[in-house]
Order: C-alpha cells, then structure tokens, then sequence
C-alpha cells in the first residue's frame, strides 16, 4: 500500500502531491506568504507578500511559482523563479546627481573599478550601511536611462527610475528622490533618509573690490558728517565757555608784568577736541567746571564711536562683500532681468504646476511663456533643463542672467566645489524628503524603514552628510577653519597710507610756507629798521657836524692858552 501511495500524483493550491520513494517526504510545493490586515468595515484585506518554493526558498518578482488549473482538475507549476531567490542579489536603479552618486574616478595605469565599485557618494555609502543593517541584502547598481527620475507619461505609465520599478527591471530606487503624492500612489517609499526643500541658485556676484577709503566704511556718511559737526560745534563751545568764565582766566608773569590770558583760544580749543578724538593728550586741559563738563561729554561720545568703529573694522576689511542681485524668491519673481527655470518632468516643476500660491502660480506661468517663446522663435534657450548638471552649468555660464531652483542639498553642495562661482539665495521655498522607492507591496520596506530609523538615531545619516557636503568642501567662505579672519592686503587699507603720506608733504609745505612767511616778516621788520635807520641818517651826520665842530673850537681854545703861557 506504501508503495502505490508513492507512487500516486494529485493538483492542489501548493501543486502536485508527490512523494520521493526513497524518503517518503513530499516533493515539488510550494507555498504563498500573505499578511492580513483588518479592514474598516470589518473586513480583513489579505495582500500577498512573497512565495516560497521547496528546495529554493522565497521568490520575487515576476518569475514567482505560479499554479494553473486544468480542466482535468491537474495542477501544473509555471515561472519557478531559478535566478533570484530571496538571498540573492537585488537591482538597485539610481541617477548621477552629486553628492548622492558619482562616478569613481581611476588614476592612471590603475584598473578599472567594474561593478558596484564604479560609483561613490551619499547614497552609495548608505547602500552599504543598509546592506549591513538588513540580512541578505545584496545589490547590483545600475543608472536611469536618460538620468531620469521619472515622471507620468500621458498614457499613464511612468518613465525613469519609477518606470524600473513598475515592469521590475528593479527592485529599489535609490537617490535623492522627492517623496510626492503622485509617486506615492505608484510605488512605495521608505522613511525620508534625508529632508530638503526647493531652493534659489544664482552665480556668485563679482567681489566688490575695495578703494582706497575701504577703512571708512565701517560708520555710514551720515556719521561722518554728524561726528565733523560735531568736533566743530564741541570746539566752539569749549572756546566760549572758556572766553566766558572767570575761573578759566590764567594769570602770566612775563618780561617783570603780570598778565591775565585763555588759553584756549580758537586754535587750541580745535586742537584740543581733534587730540581727545584721536585718544591723545595735550599740554592743556579746562579749568573751569563748564569746560570740563563739555571735555567730558565729548570724551564720552568719543569713545562709543572709537569703540563701534573699530568693532566693525575687522569685519569690513576681512570679509569679501557680495551683494547679490536678489535675495528671495520675492524679489525673484518681481524682475524680468534675471531668467529662471527647473528641470522638466521633475518634482520640482511639478510643485510649481500645482501650487495654489499666488506668487508660485505666477513664477509658473513666467516659466510656460519664456519656454512658448523659445518654442515660436528659437533664439534663446529655454527655462526648462533636462538635468541637474545642465541647469548648474547654464547658471555659471549666464553672468547672472539665469537662476536655477533645485533642491537645497544639491545646491549647496555645488556652491562650495570649485570653480566657486554659485551661490543660495533666500530661505527654502518648501519642505522636501527623500526617500528610497519600491514596488507596492516589497516586503522589503519595512526592513528598510527599520534600517534608516536605526541609522537616524546613530547619527550615521548627519555623518554621511557632513562627509560629502562639508568635509570635502572646495570653496573659501572669508573664514579660515580655524574661525580665524582671512588677512588683510594692500588694497583695503590703501586709503590709510595715502592720509599718512599726504599727511607728511601737508606738513613739509606747511614748514615750508612757515619759513617763507617768517623770512619775508623778517625781511619787513630789517627794511623798516633800515628805511628808519636812512631817515634818521641826516639827523645823526648835521648832530655829529655840530659835536665835530664844538670839539675843533673846544681844542683851537686849548691850543692858544698853552700858547700864551
């Protein structure tokens, strides 16, 4: 009896009952994996998960064991998957976007990298960490045909990666891609590994280069001009105070006479407010309570002044100053000058179609007729790009004419490699995820799901981040990383050299203008001694005449008495 019961063949749902005869134990079933979940009209919805075929374990995919029944109450077993049982390798589909996944490069005479070993980035990393977080998980890496992510065709399949998934050429998506509503509703998406929004790029506008009076601008002109009034109103007034109170009065001993003076005169009151503004001292100070009430005051206003302007000194020479064109996505829109455009069929433009926000609605409609007008006359180019790259390329190659909305996190990555001539401008026009896709129903989610949690809490996703964005970065921000200011050069503190040698021939013309006007008072005071001295030439000669005589009689007097005798 044994042995006809071994030997007999039956078709249920797990196939044909068949029995080895030398072990006796069933061969060639198999079985389905479904998960129930109650419904909510109390109703359980049974969806299947994955097949499991005896002597080759679970099945994906299409080529899953599938039973037909015959007619003749047979079973036959059709598509036994022989080439990718659960254990085996999984396809993974990605697009080239940097950071996220790039192409290694080979330095010369070394091999080849083939395999998965072709691609670096955010993304290639985290594949690794969740090959090691999820048991079994095993990958071969290929790249979107066109690069694309995908978008819905008006037919209603889907193009690019999503396309991948749907006809399961492969299993998981992996890159930055946008979680929405209408992907959501075509496949399934992890956890978001990684939050962004829509950003503004711009070419980085030329540095301002410095002139020659760059030191000044650490206080504004109206300062300026108010500090200069106010040295001359400070000076006047301690002149007046001065003239006006008794206790100011000095009193002078000079060539045997007692004088009363005030020093500060006009001139010295000027020249006292100028040393206390420049932090010097002078050989004279106030005396009386008036006077020194306004030095105080003045020395107070100076030193909030000195103190403010020495504390913005250091960032206005240190720091590159770029203004740029724009600095939101208001001003943005405002202008016509500046041209901007998305990546066609991406989820960014699909965010601008069906925004109901005014502002959104109208940069949308700006976009449809810069891109009408490049379909009707072909002369320029259009708003819209096929890819990352070519937006990013079209920025730098546009002197500011173009800017690129995209995601936050290519944006900065871009503006801090080489040739450094990006830049983001204004805060993030929405929040965005990424987040890896699968085909309905993988069961492969949850573990992903779990994975990505798990490396959340680790701070391995910050790590990664602060690898690809940060740690690599290419691009002087103005700050050292040791936080220290970068060093000044020749240009921005010119204007300071030109005071000090202006300052020094001011003074050799100054002597020399001292000397000449002194050689010419003294040259006046020697030709008046002299036309004095020719005035009173005759006066002396007819006085010296009369004397010579008195003298000649005086003597002929002499000389006859000692005659007589």
């Amino acid at each position: 009896m044994t042995e006809v019961v071994l030997t007999q063949e039956d078709g249920t749902l797990t196939g044909r009952i068949q029995f080895d005869p030398h072990t006796g134990w069933r061969t060639n079933y198999s079985a389905t994996v479904i998960e129930i979940k109650p419904g909510v009209n109390s109703l359980n919805s049974i969806k299947e998960r994955f097949q499991w075929a005896q002597g080759k374990g679970f099945l994906l995919g299409q080529q899953r064991v599938f039973h037909e029944n015959r007619p003749n109450n047979t079973v036959i077993q059709k598509g036994v998957l022989v080439d990718k049982p659960w254990k085996l390798r999984l396809n993974v589909v990605t697009v080239l976007v940097k950071p996220f996944v790039m192409l290694r490069r080979s330095n010369p005479g070394d091999p080849q990298h083939k395999g998965n070993d072709r691609f670096e980035g955010y993304c290639i990393d985290l594949l690794k960490l969740l090959a090691k977080n999820i048991s079994g998980f095993e990958y071969n890496i290929f790249v979107s045909e066109g690069n694309k992510y995908g978008a819905r065709q008006p037919d209603g399949s889907w193009d690019g990666m999503l396309g991948y998934l749907l006809n399961e050429t492969a299993d998981i998506a992996v890159a930055p891609l946008t979680i929405t509503q209408e992907r959501e509703r075509a496949v399934d998406f992890s956890k978001p590994f990684m939050t962004t929004g829509i950003s503004i790029m711009i070419k980085k506008p030329e540095k301002q280069e410095f002139n020659i009076f760059s030191f000044m601008e650490p206080l504004g002109m109206r300062i300026w001009i108010f500090t200069l009034c106010s040295y001359v109103g400070v000076s006047l007034t301690i002149f007046l105070v001065s003239s006006f109170s008794p206790y100011e009065q000095r009193v002078q001993f000079n060539r045997g006479e007692f004088s009363v003076s005030n020093e500060f005169s006009m001139y010295n009151s000027l020249w006292f407010t100028l040393a206390a503004f420049m932090q010097q001292g002078t050989d004279i100070l106030p005396k009386a309570l008036s006077g020194r009430i306004a030095s105080s005051a003045w020395w107070f206003f100076t030193l909030i002044i000195v103190s403010s302007y020495t504390a913005n000194l250091a960032a206005f020479l240190t720091l590159e100053k770029m203004t740029p064109p724009i600095e939101s996505v208001e001003d943005l829109a405002n202008q016509n000058k500046i041209l901007y455009g998305v990546v066609k069929g991406g989820s960014t433009a699909a965010f601008f179609e069906d925004s109901t926000v005014p502002l959104y609605k109208r940069m949308w409609d700006f976009m449809q007729d810069e891109h009408n007008k490049f379909l009707r006359d072909q002369v320029s180019e259009s708003v819209f790009v096929d890819t990352y790259a070519e937006g990013i390329d079209r920025v730098r190659k546009s002197k500011g004419r173009y800017a690129f909305l995209l995601e936050e996190t290519t944006n900065n990555y871009e503006g801090g490699r080489k040739p450094c001539n990006t830049m983001k401008v204004g805060q993030n026009l929405n929040t965005l995820g990424y987040g890896i896709a699968t085909k309905i129903g993988n069961p492969l989610r949850g573990s992903i799901n779990l994975a990505i949690l798990y490396l959340q809490e680790k701070g391995e996703l910050k790590r990664l981040e602060n690898k690809w964005w940060y740690d690599r970065g290419q691009c002087d921000q103005g700050i050292s990383d040791s936080g220290a200011s970068s060093s000044l050069n020749l240009s921005k503190v010119a204007g300071i050299f030109y005071i000090l040698m202006c300052g020094m021939v001011l003074s050799m013309l100054t002597a020399l203008v001292e000397f000449v006007v002194r050689k010419k008072k003294e040259n006046r005071e020697k030709e008046k001694k002299r036309q004095l001295a020719l005035r009173q030439r005759p006066v002396i000669a007819s006085a010296s005449n009369r004397f010579n005589k008195r003298r000649t009689k005086s003597e002929e007097g002499r000389s006859s008495l000692s005659t007589q005798f």
